[in-house]
């Protein structure tokens, strides 16, 4: 989309990983915990409603696709799905994969302590390896 923008607070906290048929799907470079965003491509964008029903439709299998693919990928006991928006107005939708006994649970990651970057190529190679499972999905 020529208008698309991804937001600057999403483009500096994540890690690109593919380009699904409507969404950026990012990584956030957060290695406490495995966490996937996708942001769909289309302009000024707030609520999942604002959608057309195919996007709405489109949305929904990619974050399917994904959450698949990172639980196939983590092992994770749980996977958390949520949209917030409250600080990134922006639509886009959080895939976080938990485990039990992980940095807060069960409680949510939102607001838990601050960011453990991922170290040196660690974080790319595992967008590597996400992006090959959801694109073999």
């Amino acid at each position: 989309m020529p208008d698309f923008e991804l937001d600057q607070r999403l483009a500096r906290d994540t890690l690109p990983v593919a380009f699904l048929g409507l969404c950026d799907l990012r990584l956030m470079n957060d290695s406490r915990w495995p966490w996937l965003v996708l942001v769909p491509k289309r302009p000024g964008i707030t609520e999942f409603h604002d959608l057309t029903p195919l996007d709405q439709t489109m949305l929904t299998f990619e974050t399917s696709l994904v959450a698949k693919a990172l639980k196939t990928e983590t092992g994770a006991d749980k996977l958390n799905i949520g949209t917030l928006g409250n600080v990134v107005p922006m639509l886009h939708v959080h895939v976080v994969a938990r485990f039990g006994g992980d940095t807060n649970w069960p409680g949510p990651v939102w607001g838990v302590g601050g960011a453990k970057r991922y170290m040196d190529n660690d974080g790319r190679a595992f967008a590597d390896r996400l992006r090959e499972r959801t694109l073999a999905s």
